[in-house]
C-alpha cells in the first residue's frame, strides 16, 4: 500500500497566487476611491468573458482631483504595481485601464519617451522598462483627454501619445459626442455614457480575444 502523507497547513503570510489576469485601472475625475463607474463596468463584463479565468483588480492610488498635475501619483503608482506584477507574477496577463482623467494616466503609462526640455515629476524616471510590455495584454481607454482638452486644463501636460509597445495592444474609446475626447463633441453629458453605451463590452470582448489565444 502506497504511503500517504497528510496536508501541510497553509503558510502564514504567504504571497496570494498569482492571477490570470491583472486589471490595472485608474478612475475618472471625482471618482470615489476604487475602479469607479466605468472601469467596474468593464471589469463585470470581462469577468463574464472569462468565466474560467480568475481576474484580479487594482485600483490606480491618485487623486483624480482638478489638480491635474496629481495625475502623476496615478503613474508612479500604476507603473509600480505594473513593473512588480510583471516581475512576480510573469505569467499573469496584466489589462490597463482608465477612464477620463484615469485613461489619460493609463496612456501616459505606455510613452516610450519623454518631450524634450519636459521635467519630469517626481517618482517618474522614464518609461517603463521596454520588457514589462510584452506582459501587457491590452490597455483600454475609455472618454480619453485629447491633446487639445488637456492644454485647457493643465498647458504644462505633455502630448498623449501611445508608445510604440503598446499601439497594436490599445483599444482607444471615445464618444463622438464627448467634448473631453473628440474635438467636434459638445455634448457634455455624454461622457458619463461609457458603462452603459455598449462600450466597456466591446473592450471587454477585445481583451477577453486577446486573452483566450494566448491561454490555450
Amino acid at each position: 500500500m502506497a504511503a500517504t502523507a497528510e496536508a501541510e497547513p497553509p503558510i502564514e503570510g504567504a504571497a496570494p497566487p498569482c492571477p490570470d489576469v491583472e486589471v490595472v485601472f485608474a478612475r475618472g475625475t471625482f471618482e470615489p476611491p476604487g475602479v469607479g463607474f466605468v472601469g467596474q463596468a468593464f471589469v463585470d463584463a470581462l469577468r463574464g468573458k472569462l468565466a474560467d479565468k480568475s481576474v484580479d483588480v487594482y485600483a490606480v492610488n491618485y487623486p483624480a482631483s482638478l489638480d491635474f498635475q496629481r495625475a502623476a501619483d496615478g503613474i508612479v503608482d500604476a507603473s509600480r504595481k505594473i513593473e512588480q506584477t510583471a516581475a512576480t507574477c510573469p505569467s499573469t496577463k496584466t489589462v490597463i485601464g482608465g477612464f477620463s482623467q484615469g485613461a489619460a494616466v493609463a496612456a501616459y503609462l505606455t510613452a516610450d519617451s519623454v518631450p524634450a526640455n519636459f521635467v519630469l515629476p517626481d517618482g517618474i524616471t522614464g518609461p517603463m522598462p521596454d520588457d514589462v510590455a510584452k506582459h501587457v495584454t491590452a490597455v483600454t481607454l475609455f472618454g480619453k483627454p485629447s491633446n487639445g482638452f488637456i492644454n485647457t486644463v493643465q498647458s504644462t501636460a505633455p502630448p498623449i501619445n501611445i508608445g510604440h509597445l503598446y499601439t497594436d495592444k490599445t483599444v482607444d474609446l471615445c464618444i463622438e459626442t464627448d467634448p473631453v475626447c473628440s474635438p467636434t463633441g459638445g455634448d457634455g453629458a455624454s461622457h458619463n455614457l461609457y458603462a452603459t453605451n455598449g462600450m466597456v463590452q466591446q473592450a471587454a470582448d477585445y481583451v477577453a480575444a486577446r486573452v483566450l489565444p494566448q491561454s490555450r
